[in-house]
């Protein structure tokens, strides 16, 4: 299993909008970044990812995963664009900001902190717990 972590804009797609999609899951739709659709492409059934919302909160808010391998995106005819279909699995039982994440010495080369504007992004398992710990949860 991988680990990733997909931004959005709370007023744009948030957590509860997310949540409310149930098993059924969302295409992780709209990216037009090269790097964060190829990242999608590695993506398989199963890797786990931390739903952070942007702007103001800036924060990672709950776990989400891939229900979905790489397809094209459905917002574009263009046939560069894939995405894929994530699922919420759980919100944070406390969430863990960005300047929490780059105050903590474990996370100072994590992609949020060095690309902070790339929407999907990897993990490393390392980050992953430490996260999850901060976040007050384990899956």
């Amino acid at each position: 299993m991988r680990y990733w972590l997909f931004k959005s804009e709370p007023s744009t797609w948030s957590w509860d909008n997310q949540m409310a999609k149930g098993d059924a899951g969302e295409e992780w739709d709209g990216v037009r970044n090269y790097q964060a659709r190829n990242f999608m492409r590695d993506m398989v059934v199963g890797d786990r990812g931390f739903f952070y919302h942007s702007q103001k909160e800036k924060a990672v808010v709950g776990v989400v995963e891939v229900c979905a391998t790489a397809h094209p995106d459905s917002t574009t005819d263009d046939p560069r664009w894939e995405c894929v279909d994530i699922k919420a699995i759980a919100p944070v039982q406390t969430p863990v900001t960005l300047e929490v994440i780059k105050q903590d010495p474990r996370l100072s080369e994590m992609v949020l902190v060095r690309n902070s504007r790339l929407s999907v992004q990897p993990v490393t398992p390392d980050e992953w717990q430490v996260i999850c710990d901060l976040a007050g949860i384990s899956l």
